[in-house]
């Protein structure tokens, strides 16, 4: 048996879906269309009865519903009074006239009783079908419309599964042409998933340097403070120093007239050429 793929499980929902539409309000069909053939034209019907046969929604469905409950509860006692009245009426005008005996009023009123009780026992189970019913329409349809949204993105899915295997074709391509100048990015999953872990490892790591140097500047900005404090006497010593050392060799070369500078001439002249003679004689 083939395996099951996105195109073939699509194909078997749109043949199930085209060869059977799945709704409750198909049911109401033969109903409004018989209702409808038995109406008469020039007859005034009600609004929600009218409104029912138009647009048939499960909002209308419900409204309907209690529509005709109540309709049928006043038309079950308007029935009920009448046959009672022309039941009274009978036995009395008849001939000879009906006379009912307490005997009998007493077995009819125990069949009366069993009567409701069979009456009352149907009804609650008619009522726990009724809600066991709804429950599972309801159920069906939570799970219809789960069915349609998942089929909708199925068919979206080959598409993407299309892309998605282009962009990893072309992600081949490049690492086979060795395009990427980062070698760490051709790593395989696992070594990659370790370079990652090592690099979160790193990360924290540096994370806690980073707080314990933080929790250390306070204490380095009091020492540094502290530190150019101590050096401000220090370095206006020196200025002075070389104030008065500058002071000093001024005064002493204008007390040599020129002859410091015709010295120093002299010693770099002969600096040169000694180191000139040591290399043409090759002497260390």
């Amino acid at each position: 048996m083939a395996p099951l793929t996105a195109e073939r499980v699509l194909a078997m929902l749109q043949t199930f879906t085209a060869n059977q539409e799945i709704t409750i309000l198909k049911l109401s069909e033969p109903i409004s269309a018989a209702i409808t053939q038995l109406q008469d034209p020039h007859q005034r019907t009600s609004d929600i009865s009218t409104s029912s046969l138009d647009a048939t929604t499960p909002s209308s469905l419900e409204a309907d519903l209690t529509h005709y409950r109540e309709l049928f509860a006043k038309l079950r006692f308007s029935y009920v009074e009448q046959v009672t009245k022309e039941k009274f009426i009978r036995a009395i005008v008849g001939d000879p006239p009906l006379i009912v005996t307490p005997q009998e009023n007493v077995d009819l009123e125990k069949e009366n009783l069993e009567a409701k009780a069979t009456l009352k026992a149907l009804k609650t189970e008619v009522a726990s079908m009724v809600t066991e019913l709804e429950k599972k329409a309801r159920d069906l349809s939570r799970r219809y419309e789960k069915v349609r949204v998942e089929t909708i993105r199925l068919e979206e899915l080959p598409c993407k599964i299309m892309e998605l295997e282009n962009a990893i074709a072309e992600l081949k391509k490049k690492q086979a042409m060795g395009s990427n100048p980062n070698p760490e990015l051709n790593l395989p999953l696992a070594k990659t998933r370790d370079l990652v872990e090592s690099k979160k490892r790193r990360r924290v790591e540096l994370d806690r340097q980073l707080e314990q140097l933080q929790s250390q500047v306070p204490r380095k900005k009091k020492e540094l403070d502290r530190l150019r404090a101590e050096l401000q006497p220090l370095e206006t010593k020196r200025q002075n120093s070389r104030a008065a050392a500058n002071e000093a060799r001024r005064r002493r070369e204008a007390a040599l007239g020129g002859v410091q500078d015709d010295l120093e001439e002299r010693g770099r002249w002969f600096k040169a050429a000694e180191t000139g003679l040591k290399q043409a004689l090759e002497i260390c």
